[in-house]
């Protein structure tokens, strides 16, 4: 077949669509293809030659992507390859706007996803444009000055922009990837590598682009040049990173993807524990009793998805060890699953649980099913085997069976389920069953039954279809059909859905045949057979029983019983979704039973149907559905029955004539036509040998005065004409032919959940006859004909007719045209000329969808129309208030220009479902398209509708030109809801042809020209609306086109004078609120100038099928040329002049305020970053600066800036190229970036032989190739200039803002509150600033001198906040000022700063660390370091109290962290400085004391490849305050908190002292735990001996400062990451405090040891001796002296043994029950009243700790009953009667057994004997108290 069809195409087809082949008319599409793919061939190229991307290339791209849709890949390979490399260059052309750029870049994509279609031989892409496109768009230089506009950017949609753009660009380098050249890995790393500073922002840059760009597909001979050029650097990298920043995500998505792309060739092993202890740690899990969490790992967790995949990439290879981890990792989070526990974390669990299995399968595909592509294969060595995957799927098991009954819902269980399954049936089924049959028996707890069905359903089809695996499978399925039938229940609706549900899914799969014959005939059955076949008689049972249920469920659903006479008679939302249910599942049972079993059904049906009369709401509409299935599945048989029985009655009813016009019609009636309209959906051929009946039945009815009945008829004629004349198939039988032969040629039973075979589909198609094409047309002459004459007379005013009947007539006309639209030929009209100007051929391409339209005929579509139109104009001037009419006709003018057979949204609604049902039903395992028979069908027929519903980008005729100006009519008339309707339509309507916007705009822009006085208020908001738009469709106010742009936004702006306006409606205030925001939204940049490429003139020559048209001339190449350069002219000039306009309007005084403001947006819109504002607006916008409103001032102050950045002179930059080594960190060749006291540019000499390196981390990680500095100052611009040098726009910057009189005034308004309390320091005011200074360099000081003094000495929040911002654009702006202008600066600015922190106020602290930090960002620390050393004076020194102090040491620290790592000397000053005064009194300073510290020692790191910092170390500081903490270390005594008294005079003692300084440093742990990178482990054990002794035991607020800080420092150090060999330290740390004297030391040790071993647990468990290390110390502490620490202890061990990750073993067991056998001694006997002795003997302490230890072995599995258990609570129950402590363990342990164990108990009671469970019965049940 395929050399056939090679032969017609002339080409080999890459991957065209299969389903294309199954059409009735597939035969023709070879020729129809090739003839479009020409046609798109040479017209694409044609205009990618004559440069024209606006219309030409975007009109045939869009072709392209419709061919793609339509025909798959259908092209030769060499058209692939050059398709693809043509739109690369286009898509990288720099200055293409963004929306071409995005709807280009979808097109790659799409071309680029099948990946194994094209090996890296056939194609080669260059990553460079990728990145620098990347680059451009997502980090723009110029975006937040508001020079380049992209969509979507207000505030509140920024993400939804930022994710449509960044994920289509992201998309777009994925599919590119993986065709990158060899060398490019290295040229990345080269591209990249200077970025990597960890402490800057750039190093979250690189990261991401490794994780973007990085090959990882490379062929295993290229991995040198590939991923072993960066593995090793960036897995240490990853490993040495404790604290999850940001970036730490795209490592491991980086990660994941490598290991996924080469399996078997990267040595996971020696990473895995730790790769497993950073997934449990990243599922952010509760644990332990009090636990604080730090903020950033729940922002920073991992993304599940990339995690599935790395896990799934390390199973199997020789060493099994992931598998391992994995089964860990199970057991320790099992219990997380229990349906009790809920919380934040669990989604995370429940994507874990449902993605896994997922991704193994898909990997199992990949290695045994896929075809061989050119992607490197998974060597044999690591291929999954059959034993890796029962391990997998057992350590799945128990998690998977205890998420059914989640909280979020069973989905995702039910989905890792269905892939379990796939694997291993045999090990996945049977506990769901176990599930499943109780919960089927169950009537009190619904959920389980919702559940455990809906995983059934995912794993029906492993179930049904048995195999060698699991070959009982198929004998559960009658059992289950036959107990699911009480769940179709009227009183529970989501039980009755799922039924529904249920019962559909296991019908599709299995034929519904009796089988029982069979044994007797065949002797060759396996035994399985032979019970599926005696199991089959009771399929007819079945079937009867589904449906007596169904008429329950149907009788008690109708209108009396539900609902009151006055309420509305439509059907509820759910009442449609049960007669949904309802129908679907009954069709499925029909379609899939015998015609033996049918008939039984039919019949019972029939006498259901005609023995009651229903209501035609509700019931009625059930009982039709159920009819209509059975008429579907056999016609013949059931119209035989249903027709004449119908047409009797309705006969006999109607032959009275006054039953006519009756408003209210006889139940029976109408019943029995509702019936009839539904029977007669069936095949068109079925319904002929009827057709008198019905034409007879049709003329009585359709005339019918009541609404509801002349409805039904309408309905009945639809059907009728519908099912005559389309093309659909006409079954959807599970096995090709039915059921219908005799069993001894064909046993049904083989076929149970057999996938249908897309070569031997066999549909049955159903294509329009001539003799019932002839039946339609008459039909349309008989009953469509007279309608529209009649219309037509009333139209014309020659006869009159009653609303109600036009209504009638309108609703007649409607249905024809839904029944018969697809033989009716679009309309006529003559293509509309001049739109626009384009070079190459805009033509439309037809495709044949099976209707061949008959032209001798008349078109009923151009009639309907004409009457349509000539109505419509004379409602609107005779009685424009009937509405129900004109709804009415807006429908009919919708079907007439859009409906061909289908509707878009019910194909979408079926695109939808028929992907929800592949998804639940498919078999991922073996792919290719093993679907179910009647899903393949479906999406054949979805073909069909595809092809018939593409018609986009109509041409536009003269018809749709009137048909739109009527709809603008309707759309701008009196009524609201008229309007609304129409709008729609039109929205529609303007998205399906060409261009013909620009045809409409005008007209609508009349109803808004204020010159036009007869415009009524209804006609102006109709327009507005029109101008709007819907949120999908087009927005008329803002095609991206200047043509468009220039007229309609002038327009909005002069309606504002139209008299139809008034402000004081909020609805048009709204509206025109709503328009400013969405231009705002929408608006980008519109490109002004385009250039194009080269590749297009190969795809002309090559390949079938060759382009008619030949390759333009030169002469046509030169004229595109010219063309371009005319049309980039016309584009600037229409800027101009729509910046002129828009000016002229906001001159005129009578504008009102709202329309100034629409105004002045839409100029702020209109700043670009390649053509700068003409000088006219220029002075509009500085005028602005001081306008009264502040909305005005705010958006000119925005403007401004932007202004200041198009107008600075470039400064040249000349590249340096230092030396290369890798080796990060401080080193000599980057020394002399470092401040340096002594070495500082104090002269101008010095200053301009300083080379100033701006950027922070160049240089840290290693040195970029070429490093661009600046040139020498004589060398750029000149500085200074004179008024005459200037510009005229800078001229008229430097006049406004040199005259004292704008200033004094612009400060004013700049000091104003806008709202109090919610100010914040302005970035935008910042970049005004800079860029004055910047530009003018110091002219403008003199004037804004006096201001800044003061308003530096007012200490009004607004006041000091103006003067920040003034201050930090001073600061920044002076970068390239000469050294005697710096030097003045700084003489005049230190001393402001210092007053100003001197009058520094709770409101203004936070504005002036932004106003230094913003100050110090990106500059050369040499060139600051008068700022750096007036910081440094003295931050602490009591003066203004200690809220100042604080202050300034807020503000320092701002301005350090910026320098980062280059400051050291400066750090090491400060930390000197700040030591002696850790003892601070006072909270906040030692709070501000302690964030300082985190950043001076932020720079410690300790990352692979670095060398040991030059700034201060973590290690040489605690040394020196361990000493001073001496006092508190050595001595026993309670460490009280140290509080202040008033009158203290001298020294306090050392004690005091040290208790102070612990304060600041637990401060200062606290504060790193959540910002450095790494934790330096060793150092803080020396501080732990401490904190254990100061921690409080119970949780209580009431505790003062230092106890709570000590808690929280606990629990952060707990959760920090351990390295293996941090491990043993840690430990013998904590074994030296357990044996600490104080109780509660001993206390905390273990509820540190629960966080800290569950938080690094493959960490532990992969070191043994650390792990029986924690079992000896938990053990040991069981036989603490104190109670609550031997309760502890137990509780801890519960713990660990529920983890696994301490077992309950043997000696573990023997040692405990031992310790219960110690004996107590006797009690002594007293005197009455003498003191009892409360001391507890050693004796009873190991007793009680034996009887812990069995209560902790019990606790440990809360939700089964493991072998041992038994025997440990009868051990444990001896113990009830003992002294306490030890009878209220036992009682406590035996009621939380109790609790734990009592939803499942009837499971759990199996593992017992009965003489335990007698004992059992005894201990649970409370005692009698009168025994």
């Amino acid at each position: 077949m395929d050399q056939a069809q090679s032969d017609t195409l002339g080409f080999v087809p890459q991957k065209d669509i299969v389903y294309n082949k199954l059409l009735p008319y597939a035969d023709r599409l070879d020729e129809e293809s090739n003839d479009i793919l020409s046609k798109i061939k040479s017209n694409l190229c044609r205009a990618v030659q004559l440069r024209e991307i606006w219309p030409g290339v975007l009109f045939w791209t869009r072709k392209l992507s419709t061919y793609m849709r339509l025909y798959g890949r259908k092209f030769s390979k060499e058209d692939h390859v050059l398709f693809i490399k043509l739109l690369y260059e286009l898509v990288t052309i720099p200055k293409l706007e963004i929306s071409m750029m995005q709807g280009l870049a979808r097109l790659l994509i799409n071309l680029l996803k099948k990946r194994e279609l094209l090996s890296r031989e056939d194609l080669e892409l260059r990553w460079r444009p990728l990145y620098e496109l990347h680059d451009r768009i997502l980090f723009s230089k110029t975006e937040h000055l508001g020079l380049n506009w992209f969509p979507n950017h207000e505030i509140s949609l920024c993400f939804v922009f930022c994710s449509s753009v960044e994920s289509v660009l992201k998309t777009l380098v994925k599919s590119c990837r993986p065709y990158f050249a060899e060398s490019a890995t290295q040229e990345m790393l080269d591209e990249w590598r200077p970025l990597l500073c960890p402490f800057d922002v750039t190093m979250q840059r690189a990261i991401s682009y490794f994780e973007l760009f990085l090959p990882t597909t490379l062929p295993p001979e290229l991995h040198d040049k590939g991923f072993k050029l960066w593995f090793d650097e960036l897995i240490t990298l990853w490993l040495s990173v404790q604290n999850l920043p940001s970036w730490e995500l795209h490592l491991v998505n980086l990660f994941a993807r490598l290991a996924n792309d080469n399996i078997g060739y990267i040595d996971w092993d020696p990473h895995i524990s730790k790769i497993f202890t950073r997934i449990l740690r990243s599922l952010n899990l509760p644990v332990g009793t009090s636990q604080m969490m730090v903020p950033r790992y729940v922002t920073n967790a991992y993304d599940i998805s990339h995690v599935v995949l790395w896990v799934s990439s390390l199973l199997g290879g020789p060493s099994k060890q992931a598998q391992a981890q994995l089964s860990g990792l199970f057991n320790s989070i099992t219990s997380f699953f229990h349906p009790s526990n809920h919380g934040r974390w669990l989604m995370k669990l429940m994507k874990l649980l449902q993605r896994l299995p997922a991704s193994v399968v898909r990997r199992l595909h990949r290695e045994r099913y896929r075809k061989p592509t050119w992607l490197t294969p998974i060597p044999e060595s690591h291929k999954l085997t059959e034993e890796d995957i029962t391990c997998f799927v057992k350590s799945m098991m128990q998690p998977v069976l205890l998420a059914m009954f989640s909280k979020t819902g069973s989905l995702d269980a039910a989905q890792a389920l269905q892939n379990l399954a796939l694997m291993r049936p045999e090990l996945v089924i049977p506990p769901v069953l176990e599930k499943t049959y109780p919960a089927l028996e169950t009537l009190t707890e619904p959920h389980q039954l919702t559940a455990t069905l809906s995983c059934m359903i995912g794993v029906a089809r492993s179930l049904v279809s048995g195999g060698q695996r699991f070959p009982e499978g198929p004998t559960h399925m009658l059992p289950l059909l036959m107990r699911a039938l009480p769940g179709v229940d009227p009183n529970d609706f989501s039980k009755c859905m799922i039924t529904f549900q249920f019962i559909a899914t296991f019908v599709t799969l299995v034929p519904l045949v009796d089988c029982s014959s069979a044994l007797h005939e065949r002797t060759d059955l396996t035994e399985v057979e032979r019970e599926m076949c005696s199991a089959s008689a009771e399929f007819e049972d079945f079937v009867l029983q589904f449906m007596d249920r169904c008429f329950a469920l149907i009788d008690s659903s109708t209108l009396e019983q539900t609902r009151e006479e006055t309420e509305t008679e439509k059907m509820t939302h759910l009442e449609s979704l049960v007669e949904l249910g309802l129908s679907s599942t009954f069709s499925t049972i029909l379609t899939q039973c015998s015609l033996d079993i049918f008939k039984v059904a039919l019949e019972k049906v029939f006498n259901f149907a005609t023995t009651n009369i229903f209501e035609t709401r509700v019931a009625g509409r059930m009982v039709a559905d159920m009819c209509r299935a059975a008429s579907k599945c056999h016609p013949t048989e059931s119209l035989k029955a249903f027709v004449p029985h119908c047409c009797n009655i309705i006969n006999q009813i109607a032959v009275n004539e006054e039953v006519l016009n009756e408003e209210e019609l006889d139940k029976e009636l109408l019943w029995n036509l509702q019936l009839l309209s539904e029977v007669t959906r069936v095949d068109g051929d079925k319904v002929l040998p009827y057709r008198s009946d019905l034409v007879q039945i049709l003329q009585l009815t359709l005339h019918l005065k009541c609404k509801q009945g002349y409805i039904l008829a309408c309905n009945l004629l639809h059907h009728i004409l519908r099912s005559s004349a389309l093309i659909y198939p006409t079954e959807y039988c599970s096995m090709p032919g039915g059921f219908h032969q005799p069993i001894s040629d064909y046993l049904p039973i083989k076929d149970w959940g057999r996938p249908g075979d897309l070569w031997n589909l066999d549909i049955r198609w159903h294509v329009p006859s001539v003799e019932e094409t002839s039946f339609v047309f008459y039909l349309l002459d008989l009953i469509l004909q007279p309608e529209l004459q009649r219309l037509q007379r009333f139209a014309q005013g020659e006869q009159d007719m009653g609303r109600d009947d036009v209504l009638q007539s309108l609703t007649i006309i409607q249905h024809c045209l839904l029944g018969a639209g697809s033989l009716m030929p679009p309309l006529k009209g003559e293509p509309i000329p001049e739109l626009v100007h384009s070079m190459v051929n805009l033509d439309e391409t037809t495709l044949y969808t099976g209707a061949k339209y008959d032209e001798s005929r008349e078109n009923y579509r151009d009639a309907v129309c004409r009457v349509m139109r000539q109505l419509l104009h004379y409602i609107l001037e005779h009685s424009e208030d009937d509405t129900k009419s004109l709804f009415s006709i807006i429908k009919i003018i919708s079907d007439l220009m859009h409906f061909k057979g289908s509707h878009k949204h019910e194909f979408d609604s079926r695109w939808k479902s028929f992907n929800l049902v592949k998804k639940s039903m498919e078999n991922r395992l073996h792919g290719r398209k093993q679907h179910i028979r009647a899903l393949l069908i479906d999406r054949v027929m979805l073909q069909h509708e595809l092809r018939r519903l593409t018609v986009e980008g109509c041409q536009y005729r003269s018809i749709h030109q009137e048909l739109m100006k009527d709809l603008l009519r309707l759309s701008t008339s009196t009524y609201s809801q008229v309007r609304s309707r129409a709008q729609n339509v039109l929205y529609t309507a303007l998205g399906t042809y060409n261009f013909c916007c620009r045809d409409l705009i005008p007209h609508v822009l009349e109803f808004l020209n204020p010159e036009n006085s007869t415009v009524t208020q209804q006609q102006f908001k109709g327009a507005l609306y029109c101008l709007l738009g819907n949120h999908s469709g087009v927005c008329l106010a803002n095609l991206h086109d200047w043509d468009c742009i220039a007229v309609t936004w002038p327009a909005i702006v002069r309606s504002g004078l139209s008299s139809a306006m008034s402000l004081e409606k909020p609805s048009i205030v709204r509206l025109f609120d709503d328009l400013a925001d969405k231009i705002h939204r929408q608006y980008e940049t519109i490109g002004v100038d385009f250039s194009c490429c080269a590749v297009a003139k190969q795809l002309m020559i090559t390949g079938n099928p060759v382009p008619k048209e030949p390759v333009p001339p030169e002469e046509e190449a030169a004229e595109g040329l010219k063309r371009q350069e005319l049309k980039n002219l016309e584009s600037v000039e229409k800027y101009k002049r729509l910046i002129g306009d828009l000016l002229d309007f906001l001159n005129n005084r009578n504008m009102p305020w709202k329309f100034e403001h629409i105004a002045i947006g839409f100029l702020s819109l209109l700043l670009r970053d390649d053509h700068q504002l003409p000088p006219s607006s220029v002075m509009f916008f500085v005028k602005s600066l001081n306008h009264d409103s502040l909305y005005v001032r705010k958006v000119a102050i925005s403007a401004v800036a932007g202004i200041m950045k198009q107008i600075k002179r470039p400064h040249k930059k000349v590249p340096v190229s230092p030396s290369d080594a890798i080796v990060a960190g401080d080193r000599l060749d980057n020394k002399w970036l470092q401040y340096n006291g002594s070495s500082l540019p104090r002269t101008q000499q010095e200053w301009d032989g300083c080379v100033f390196v701006e950027k922070t981390h160049w240089g840290y990680y290693c040195w970029p190739r070429k490093l661009m500095m600046y040139a020498p100052m004589e060398e750029q611009p000149k500085q200074n200039l004179t008024r005459e040098e200037m510009t005229e726009r800078e001229q008229i910057i430097y006049d406004h803002f040199s005259d004292p009189v704008f200033i004094n005034q612009f400060i004013e308004f700049l000091s104003l509150e806008d709202r109090k309390g919610k100010d914040k320091f302005s970035p935008r005011r910042f970049c005004l600033f800079k860029g004055l200074f910047r530009n003018f360099g110091d002219v403008f000081l003199p004037v804004l001198r006096p201001h800044m003094e003061r308003l530096v000495a007012d200490s009004h929040e607004s006041k000091q906040r103006c003067v920040a911002e003034i201050m930090s654009g001073l600061i920044r702006g002076c970068k390239h000022w000469s050294y005697l202008k710096v030097e003045s600066l700084w003489e005049l600015l230190c001393p402001l700063l210092r007053t100003a922190l001197s009058n520094i106020t709770i409101e203004t602290y936070a504005d002036w660390g932004t106003c230094i930090a913003t100050a110090c960002e990106s500059r050369d620390p040499r060139k600051l370091y008068w700022l750096f050393e007036m910081l440094m004076e003295s931050p602490v020194n009591g003066e203004g109290g200690s809220f100042v102090d604080a202050c300034r040491l807020y503000v320092l620290q701002g301005g350090l962290a910026q320098q980062e790592w280059r400051v050291p000397e400066l750090l090491h000053r400060l930390l000197q400085y700040l030591e002696p005064k850790l003892t601070q009194v006072y909270k906040n300073v030692r709070e501000r004391i302690g964030s300082v510290l985190t950043y001076i020692f932020m720079i410690d790191v300790n990352l692979p490849y670095t060398q040991p910092t030059t700034s201060p170390r973590i290690s040489d500081f605690t040394e020196r305050i361990l000493l001073q903490l001496k006092p508190l270390t050595e001595g026993d005594e309670e460490i009280q908190n140290h509080v202040v008294e008033e009158n203290e005079v001298g020294e306090q003692d050392e004690r005091t002292q040290a208790i102070k300084l612990l304060k600041t440093v637990l401060k200062w742990l606290i504060a790193s735990a959540g910002r450095s990178f790494s934790t330096a482990v060793p150092e803080q054990l020396r501080l732990l001996p401490l904190l254990f002794k100061i921690a409080p035991v119970e949780n209580d607020d009431s505790y003062d400062e230092l106890k709570r800080d000590a808690k929280t420092c606990l629990s952060l150090m707990s959760q920090g990451l351990l390295y293996t060999e941090q491990i043993p330290m840690v430990l013998s740390a904590l074994q030296e405090i357990s044996g600490s004297s104080s109780w509660h030391a001993r206390y905390t040790v273990l509820t540190y040891l629960q966080i800290m071993v569950f938080y690094n647990l493959f960490t532990y468990m992969s070191d043994q001796k650390a792990v029986n290390g924690v079992r000896a110390l938990v053990v040991r502490l069981l036989e603490d002296e104190q109670l609550e620490v031997r309760e502890m202890a137990a509780t801890t061990l519960s713990g660990f043994l529920q983890c696994n990750f301490l077992s309950m073993d043997t000696p573990m067991q023997t040692h405990f029950e031992a310790l219960c056998k110690t004996c107590l001694p006797k009690k002594r006997t007293r005197e009455l009243g003498s003191t009892v002795d409360t001391i507890p003997s050693a004796d009873l302490v190991r007793r009680h700790a034996g009887v812990l230890g069995l209560s902790a072995c019990i606790l440990s599995s809360p939700y089964d009953v493991p072998t041992w258990m038994p025997q440990l609570l009868m051990d444990l129950s001896a113990h009830l009667n003992d002294t306490q402590p030890i009878e209220m363990t036992v009682k406590k342990t035996l009621s939380n057994f109790r609790r734990t164990h009592h939803d499942n108990w009837q499971q759990h009671k199996q593992h017992f004997t009965d003489d335990q469970l007698l004992v059992l019965t005894d201990l649970l049940v409370s005692p009698c108290y009168y025994a």
